[in-house]
């Protein structure tokens, strides 16, 4: 994975609730990991904008429900700082379903994605309405 300009803050642990904004049929998942993350025993996994997350689909199309998925977080409540001194947050905790090659799996996203998401995953932002 890329490097991002900012290093927000790890808000996103195991067991919180995300929204789906894309159009994959999905529309609440929730964490059980996070790839890549270390640390020490014991110790709750989080994740903040721009990581890759483990996640169930909770609510969402009889296809999908209960089916173990790979997400990319691209908003989170928690404000974070960026280089240039401005806090950044949003609304809500929202992800993004990709699949192997870290591509995103709908065609169309619904909402905001931050730009940290959008460095690391440029797929993302093309596919985006709107990048903060």
């Amino acid at each position: 994975m890329k490097a991002i300009s900012a290093r927000p803050i790890k808000a996103v642990q195991i067991g919180t609730v995300l929204k789906c904004i894309d159009n994959t049929g999905a529309k609440l998942l929730k964490v059980i990991g996070v790839k890549g993350y270390k640390s020490t025993r014991r110790r709750l996994a989080k994740a903040g904008v721009g990581d890759v997350v483990i996640c169930t689909v909770i609510k969402g199309t009889e296809k999908l429900r209960n089916e173990v998925v790979h997400a990319v977080v691209v908003r989170q409540r928690r404000k974070y700082r960026r280089k240039n001194g401005m806090f950044v947050c949003f609304e809500d905790n929202a992800a993004v379903l990709i699949n192997e090659r870290m591509e995103p799996r709908g065609r169309e996203i619904k909402g905001v994605v931050a730009k940290e998401a959008v460095e690391r995953f440029p797929a993302v932002g093309k596919i985006a309405s709107m990048v903060v």
